[in-house]
């Protein structure tokens, strides 16, 4: 156990985390030069094209005589509870800092999570060989951060290969080797769980005391679910199979689990045989922020929408969904994400590798609901709001959130937080020329397009990191949006009543250029209850009846004119309105 090192990698997105995992597996000789390829421990398509860390991959390497056990971790504040389940496993963590661009909101996110589990972080400067690089600037910056000398903190290029050496070198120094009873009965701790077609659930495990072999008799603590150990290895960083796993170790099960459900991510595994007593610490379950409608364009599909939501969630723990229906879109389900990037990943995950046709409805928020004999319910959407007498009060859940700024855009920041219906709580100095400011808002406001502007009123200089705080009662209305009359279920909002006639209007205003001309007038309207908020008009299309005379009295003409007009009333009295899917999609595309 003293030669073994288990660490991860944190940082902001973007800051060269995939990067210097592939120079590390590069320099230890855990992959050939012939196999490499940029991003390797990225595994979907998806994270390739965006150049982002969707989910934690481990890897095990060797170098001078020691075990190094690497979890490559994401960056984007909708993964952050992968780092934090990475965090978990390990005893150090090494920290990049972009050279250019310093430090940023999930940078601070994440070394507070990491000091929260008590690693050992070892602060790197990347990226010193790009011409806007200011490593001396950063490096003031981190030590202010961590306490520690700017002497110690490692400067590399993981593009070029510059001094990794001295990053590994590094953490064989100053991560500690596990500390776990080799002779106490096996407790292993699940922190991820992935769904293989042909080999069933296979769990991602930090084994912390005892030791594990092959075709053993296994229970997870907390669901009490018997398996057996069918195969059990480390990461290579594809799966190597092993005869055994050792305390400290950082490695694989495959199991006979049919449902990742049997397995949950924080569970704790023991020997059937010989149980331990006690469970390790665990990670709280992760909620859901962000809701949306799911719906198949072709009823047909509902049943494989549901089989490959539920193949989803074998291998994402943070997903939840519930059947919903709705008048104009038929059946589908209320998914549940932890924020924006991770319903886009999960929509375009669906219509790749399921190859579904989905249409998917505004995102939204949960709200508490009081009603008038007492009871508090959750609602996910605007549909479920009972009707307003029987409401005491609604509550909404709001955030706290840092923003990381250069100093002269703090001004800009605070009227931006202003606008959303948020209070600024502290404003801190970095240093002489960075700011963070800590704030906090509704998360409704937050979602649509709080992090375009943030970036547009900063230059694309100010990050952003969040966490959910609590739920507050407001003065909360439903807006419901009407198509010729009609009301749509589906594009029903949940709003503060100060600003109910302008997100009417915005989306009445973007319905009409999205709803295609009828051969009637189609009006569009945003009501609370009774009372209409605002109008717009569709024209209807117009049709020259008058096109196939030529000359003529004038009278054949206003006969032709006369009957198109009864004929545009009995139209409107009788027609339907075909609403395309765009539709369902204004508000969370803004532009």
């Amino acid at each position: 156990m003293d030669k073994i090192r288990n660490f991860c990698i944190i940082a902001h997105i973007d800051h060269g985390k995939s990067t210097l995992a592939d120079r590390m597996l590069e320099i230890t000789g855990t992959v050939q030069k012939r196999d490499m390829k940029a991003q390797l421990l990225d595994q979907m398509d998806l994270e390739r094209e965006k150049g982002i860390t969707i989910k934690l991959q481990p890897v095990r390497m060797q170098w001078k005589d020691h075990e190094l056990n690497l979890i490559d971790t994401p960056g984007h504040v909708d993964f952050t509870y992968e780092v934090s389940r990475s965090l978990q496993a390990c005893e150090g963590a090494i920290l990049i800092v972009d050279a250019s661009q310093g430090i940023q909101a999930q940078t601070l996110a994440n070394v507070y999570l990491a000091m929260e589990a008590n690693l050992t972080i070892i602060p790197v400067i990347n990226k010193i060989d790009l011409p806007a690089a200011e490593p001396d600037k950063v490096a003031d910056e981190i030590s202010s951060l961590l306490g520690c000398g700017p002497e110690e903190i490692i400067r590399i290029s993981a593009k070029e290969g510059t001094d990794v050496e001295k990053v590994l070198d590094k953490v064989v120094e100053m991560v500690p080797s596990p500390t776990g009873k080799v002779e106490s009965p096996l407790r292993a701790l699940v922190f991820d769980s992935v769904y293989d077609e042909y080999r069933g659930v296979i769990l991602y495990v930090r084994i912390t005391d005892g030791s594990l072999k092959k075709n053993e008799a296994l229970t997870m603590f907390a669901s009490q679910k018997d398996t057996i150990a069918l195969e059990c290895g480390h990461f290579n960083p594809t799966m190597s199979a092993d005869a055994d796993l050792t305390c400290g170790q950082i490695g694989y099960i495959v199991t006979n689990f049919k449902t990742t459900a049997d397995a949950r991510v924080g569970d704790t595994v023991i020997s059937k045989t010989n149980p331990a007593g006690e469970a390790l610490p665990g990670y709280k379950k992760v909620r859901p922020y962000v809701y949306a409608g799911f719906y198949p364009t072709s009823s047909e599909d509902y049943q494989n929408l549901k089989d490959a939501l539920e193949k989803l969630t074998l291998n994402d723990s943070a997903l939840e969904y519930d059947p919903e229906s709705s008048v104009v879109l038929g059946f589908g389900f209320r998914v549940g994400f932890l924020g924006l990037l991770h319903l886009e990943i999960i929509k375009e995950r669906l219509e790749r590798e399921y190859n579904l046709s989905l249409v998917v409805t505004n995102p939204s928020v949960d709200y508490k609901v009081i009603t008038n004999n007492g009871v508090e319910t959750d609602i996910k959407s605007a549909g479920e709001l009972p009707d307003v007498t029987q409401i005491v009060e609604i509550k909404e859940p709001w955030m706290k959130g840092e923003i990381i700024v250069p100093s002269r855009f703090v001004g800009n920041v605070m009227q931006l937080i202003t606008s959303i219906r948020g209070l600024q709580t502290n404003l801190d100095y970095i240093d002489e020329g960075l700011a963070l400011i800590s704030f906090q808002a509704p998360m409704a406001n937050v979602l649509t397009d709080f992090y375009d502007n943030l970036k547009s009123t900063t230059s694309g200089y100010g990050s952003f990191s969040y966490d959910l705080d609590e739920y507050r009662t407001e003065d909360l209305v439903r807006v419901d949006i009407l198509v010729a009359g009609e009301p749509v279920d589906s594009l029903s909002l949940i709003v503060h009543r100060s600003e109910a006639e302008r997100i009417g209007n915005q989306v009445v205003l973007k319905l009409k250029d999205v709803i295609p001309r009828q051969l009637f007038e189609v009006s569009l309207q945003a009501a609370i209850g009774g009372k209409i908020l605002c109008r717009e008009n569709i024209r209807p299309m117009g049709k020259n009846v008058t096109a196939k005379l030529y000359g003529g009295d004038i009278s054949r003409k206003k006969k032709l004119w006369a009957k198109q007009k009864a004929g545009k009333k009995k139209m409107k009295m009788i027609g339907k309105v075909e609403i395309p899917p765009e539709a369902f999609m204004v508000m969370l595309k803004k532009d």
